[in-house]
């Protein structure tokens, strides 16, 4: 059983051992999306680029508009935005971009913290080396634009590089779970980004993640961890009190 080499450009793959997201048995997901999807998809790309803002209210007649798509199809996006916490449900206001005070920050830096180490686990209990070989190939693919001048790129590079970490450990339940994970950290790189852009120091910390894994020292890797995750949230509180200050 092989994985796929992620460093071709395409969408992040999946352990050959568990069906791709949307697929059945052994049939590949098709190459087009959903017209939901694709609402889905550009509304996930106008937060990471900054035109839609963390707070921000999202109407189905304006999306239908920009969009050229019909309002139940943007109805059916934004339902599904929403239960995945991308967007947040307010009685009689309607649907706004999720916004994450420094404890929603915490939080899901702490959760992230406890299934990063079990999909760190995982892979170092392949004695075959095979995980770890995914990890790498999945760094390869990050590696290559990490500078890249693009920050919906830059994003779709970060997310792709620890979703392939989930996938890598072969955790059935760690891939259920990443859609929700996946849509609390868009919003949170959405608030780093918008606060500093530091590609360098992106680029650092991912890379030592990869020496700790490559090292099989579980404290090791859990310092590693607390760098990447930890000290990068206490950083984020701090540099939007620092904005709340000054506003």
């Amino acid at each position: 059983m092989k994985h796929e080499n992620p460093s071709t450009g395409t969408a992040p793959f999946l352990p050959a051992a568990l069906p791709a997201a949307g697929g059945v048995g052994g049939l590949s997901p098709a190459a087009s999306v959903s017209r939901r999807d694709a609402v889905m998809n550009e509304i996930r790309r106008g937060i990471v680029s900054g035109s839609i803002k963390p707070g921000d209210k999202l109407t189905e007649v304006k999306l239908s508009s920009m969009l050229n798509v019909s309002r139940p199809t943007i109805r059916e996006a934004l339902t599904q935005l929403a239960q995945e916490g991308l967007l947040i449900q307010e009685p009689y206001r309607g649907l706004r971009v999720a916004t994450l005070d420094p404890a929603a920050i915490l939080d899901i830096a702490r959760t992230r913290m406890a299934l990063d180490m079990l999909a760190a686990a995982s892979i170092l209990e392949d004695t075959s080396g095979r995980r770890m070989q995914f990890v790498e190939a999945s760094w390869a693919a990050y590696d290559k634009v990490a500078f890249h001048p693009d920050p919906v790129v830059l994003h779709e590079a970060h997310i792709a590089f620890h979703r392939n970490i989930w996938a890598a450990s072969e955790n059935a339940l760690l891939l259920r779970l990443w859609p929700v994970t996946e849509a609390h950290l868009t919003i949170a790189l959405a608030q780093d980004q918008a606060t500093r852009a530091d590609p360098a120091r992106a680029h650092e910390v991912h890379e030592q993640l990869v020496k700790a894994l490559r090292s099989g020292d579980m404290q090791a890797i859990e310092a590693a961890f607390t760098t990447h995750t930890m000290d990068s949230a206490q950083q984020l509180i701090a540099l939007l009190g620092s904005e709340d200050a000054t506003a």
